[in-house]
């Protein structure tokens, strides 16, 4: 019989990075792309380690460690490798992908419908994207092939970064982001942050709704009916309840305290002002964050304006996350706050209540910015990669762990697996006198836990050699 890999390559993990893709379909999570700094990523032998929190209860978290070594590489992960964890086994495989492959990006927004990753926008190294592609996830023959969306009807976005989505009926219907338009493109949808004025191009937040029937391969920007919509933005988050796309928090165009930038509510206007800005005659722009909800009907197009919060509410924040956990639940995590301290905190929001309440249990620790939220099979919030740093000043705290939140109680069944998997070797006679049934789902549950116990084990040998190495 062939000896399987050694553990060292059995239970690796997904490289280190931020500003990437992730979503779940079926029984796995999918990570393409992102970006990891400029000296350092990784790739298998060991470290950082998968964190489980319960939402429901006070206990302490369980932790399961993950592998890492480190090598020297470029800004942005390979375009061509997907990452595949499953959910039931804990291990991680790395695909390499053909087709007409996007470019390495970071701040790409990807989102899943029947089975079919899309990813649109981002920013490489020559720019911004307005390019859409899309890889069936549910392939026969383990090939992941990428497909670029031409022959599509509309006009796309333009180019920008750090966008978010809803999926609603078969659409990808996104909201702002950062990047750039040419003169002839500004409009009221649009902050100017910045100019090169000899070439005409200017960059700054949108607040434009743009979407894409995946059905008919059409874009169109739908006419928004009524209410107030949120400021441009980017770096925010969005969740999908029911028909309303919910958006909180991300990070915008300042007033400056002198109330001029407050009136210049037409594109010309803020033009105007930028230009005095850049001639010194004003204060300098200014970005800041922001901690409101709004929420659009995405049957009438019709937005909410700021939602009124009771009680409590969480910091401004950029690069966060919000994930839907219940019909009327939704789950933020992490962030950037508006003085630039990475965030832990977790909070809860309840849009029936509009209500907000903070998961005070939670360990101050582990702060992620720039990550993924992923909802498991079982309810389960699956966080992914993200910084530990503040990116603009430290570029060197970037994670490939993965927390794991659970939102409500598991199933006796699953509970029954965990318990023969952490004692596999106390049970292996009797293993197989289980129902063929749900062999398959136990042998998933032992590699679990042999590779979170082989794991632990390297773990604690490189502490140990690291005191020996001190004393």
């Amino acid at each position: 019989m062939a000896a399987g890999p050694p553990p060292s390559q059995q239970f690796c993990v997904a490289e280190e990075r931020s500003g990437h893709c992730a979503v779940v379909d079926g029984n796995f999570l999918y990570v393409w792309g992102g970006y990891v700094g400029t000296y350092v990523t990784t790739k298998c032998t060991l470290l950082p380690i998968l964190f489980v929190w319960c939402l429901s209860h006070t206990h302490p978290p369980c932790y399961y460690p993950f592998a890492k070594s480190i090598e020297e590489n470029e800004v942005y992960l390979p375009n061509d490798e997907l990452w595949l964890y499953e959910i039931d086994s804990g291990l991680w495989t790395m695909h390499l992908m053909e087709g007409e492959l996007p470019t390495s990006m970071s701040g790409s927004c990807g989102a899943c419908i029947n089975g079919k990753l899309y990813i649109f926008g981002g920013f490489d190294d020559k720019g911004y994207s307005n390019r859409l592609y899309y890889v069936n996830l549910r392939t026969r023959n383990g090939t992941y092939r990428w497909k670029k969306i031409t022959d599509f009807k509309g006009q796309p976005p333009t180019p920008r970064d750090k966008l978010s989505c809803w999926v609603y009926k078969d659409r990808l219907i996104y909201f702002g982001g950062y990047g750039c338009r040419k003169h002839s493109e500004l409009s009221d949808c649009f902050d100017v942050h910045d100019a090169f004025w000899e070439g005409q191009i200017f960059w700054g937040w949108h607040n434009d709704v743009h979407a894409f029937d995946t059905n008919t391969q059409t874009w169109f920007q739908p006419t928004i009916r009524g209410g107030v919509p949120p400021q441009p933005r980017a770096a925010h988050t969005c969740a999908v309840l029911g028909n309303k796309g919910y958006i909180f928090g991300g990070r915008v165009l300042a007033g400056t305290g002198n109330g001029l930038e407050e009136g210049c509510t037409s594109v010309r206007g803020r033009m105007s002002y930028l230009i005095l800005t850049r001639l010194n005659l004003f204060h300098k722009l200014k970005q800041t964050r922001m901690n409101d909800l709004h929420c659009l009907n995405l049957d009438t197009w019709i937005w909410s304006g700021r939602i009124h919060i009771s009680g409590e509410k969480p910091k401004d924040r950029s690069w966060h996350t919000l994930t839907p956990i219940a019909d009327d639940k939704l789950f933020l995590f992490g962030g950037l706050s508006s003085d630039n301290v990475p965030l832990s905190d977790g909070w809860i929001h309840n849009v029936t209540t509009n209500g907000w309440k903070q998961l005070t249990h939670l360990p101050k620790s582990r702060p992620r910015l720039w990550h993924t939220a992923c909802l498991g099979t079982e309810g389960e919030v699956m966080i992914f990669g993200g910084s530990k740093d503040d990116l603009h000043f430290l570029d060197t705290g970037h994670c490939s762990d993965l927390l794991i939140f659970q939102t409500q109680p598991y199933s006796l069944l699953r509970l029954c697996l965990d318990c023969i998997g952490k004692n596999a070797s106390l049970l292996k006679n009797q293993i197989s006198w289980l129902p063929s049934k749900i062999l398959p789902q136990v042998l998933k549950k032992i590699t679990f836990w042999a590779a979170s116990n082989h794991r632990q084990e390297k773990k604690a040998e490189i502490e140990k050699q690291e005191q020996i190495n001190v004393t």
